[in-house]
């Protein structure tokens, strides 16, 4: 994750969701499971079924302007099986979908029809009706639209810096670090490890092997996770765990000042640092494939906020699913995006700087040389 955005810098990017997030329901147990207890106690209600595929590629934030009147910013999105546009001011009036085109009623009674536009990828980009134009604002399902900024310097460069660096000095006393590799406590846990990957908000591979560490009694606790879901059909895919404080370096002198927002103060350190941090989400049992949210990781927009009342309503039930199986057992999600958890014990570890090679790597299970 693009570690630790204060909630005033997120606020001022989209206040109106903010707002809009309080108004959500209250979670709904669900009474009609047969699950045992400890597992019924995290569901947020009766799963709900999917949203139609035509629907989901319309579900997303769209910023107005046109001569009718000032600029705004809108939610699409699902519920109940169906389509509502929701506006600032969390009133929200019932769409219908047709041929290409979106119907939206107004105040008045009067229905106002938006023709749809798609990009070169077939991905809604807006929607419009004469002069007024409503311009989609996420990244959609698109990985590539999600936030990007291009290194002031070189990875590399920055890289061979940060790591004659110490990280900032704290009193203690500490624990100290007992770092467990994720990938050896359960088999369904998977690694989907970003940062080792092109496929970041830097574009280049940060860390030079896919690998994801936590201490050990925040490990323990997320296995306690993933085996309450498991009854449930999903798996834990985790994207980013214990990170080297050179990392945290990495990030913040890689990125431009209008980006510093987005990334982690090295002076302070992170919760990453200290092996009490994660990355996470769901994935289907079945399939292996990371089930749908109402937003991308890393995305830097209001559908990154843990309570965004826009998605599908099988999308917010995965991310609810998610929190309240992670708090069920000392994690809390950051404020500002809905996959990063910290540990409840965070504060008595120490901001660490291990490079990833220097941590051994796990015996096998069956290590046929150690039999002998």
């Amino acid at each position: 994750m693009i570690s630790h955005v204060t909630r005033l810098s997120r606020l001022s990017l989209a206040l109106p969701f903010l707002i809009c997030a309080l108004f959500l329901r209250a979670p709904i147990l669900s009474h009609a499971q047969t699950t045992p207890p400890v597992t019924q106690s995290i569901l947020p209600g009766p799963k709900p079924p999917d949203a139609a595929p035509e629907w989901k590629r319309h579900v997303g934030i769209y910023e107005y302007s046109g001569y009718s009147g000032p600029s705004l910013t809108v939610i699409i999105l699902e519920r109940d099986q169906r389509l509502y546009i929701r506006y600032p001011s969390h009133r929200e009036e019932e769409v219908s979908l047709y041929n290409g085109t979106l119907f939206v009623p107004d105040p008045g009674g009067r229905t106002w029809d938006y023709t749809l536009h798609e990009d070169n990828n077939g991905a809604v980009s807006y929607f419009s009706h004469s002069m007024e134009v409503f311009s989609r604002t996420d990244a959609g399902a698109d990985p590539s639209r999600a936030y990007r900024v291009t290194p002031a310097q070189p990875v590399k460069k920055l890289r061979e810096r940060a790591l004659k660096l110490p990280p900032p000095e704290e009193p203690g006393p500490f624990r100290n670090a007992d770092l467990v590799d994720l990938k050896t406590l359960d088999p369904v846990i998977h690694l989907d490890i970003r940062y080792a990957t092109a496929n970041n908000f830097l574009s280049t591979p940060v860390y030079t092997q896919a690998r994801a560490f936590m201490q050990r009694p925040a490990a323990e606790a997320l296995v306690r996770v993933l085996h309450k879901l498991q009854p449930l059909g999903y798996g834990l895919m985790i994207h980013d765990a214990y990170r080297p404080w050179y990392v945290t370096k990495i990030f913040w002198d890689a990125t431009p000042p209008t980006g510093k927002i987005f990334v982690a103060d090295p002076q302070k350190g992170s919760k990453h640092n200290r092996g009490c941090a994660v990355d996470l989400t769901l994935y289907d049992l079945q399939t292996g494939r990371a089930v749908e949210m109402p937003g991308l990781y890393d995305e830097m927009s209001p559908r990154s906020f843990p309570n965004f009342p826009g998605g599908t309503s099988l999308q917010r039930w995965h991310r609810d699913l998610l929190r309240r199986a992670m708090e069920s057992e000392g994690f809390s999600v950051n404020r500002d995006e809905w996959w990063h958890f910290d540990y409840k014990d965070w504060k008595k570890y120490p901001i660490l700087n291990i490079p990833f090679e220097k941590i051994p790597l796990p015996r096998p299970i069956f290590d046929k040389h150690a039999a002998q």
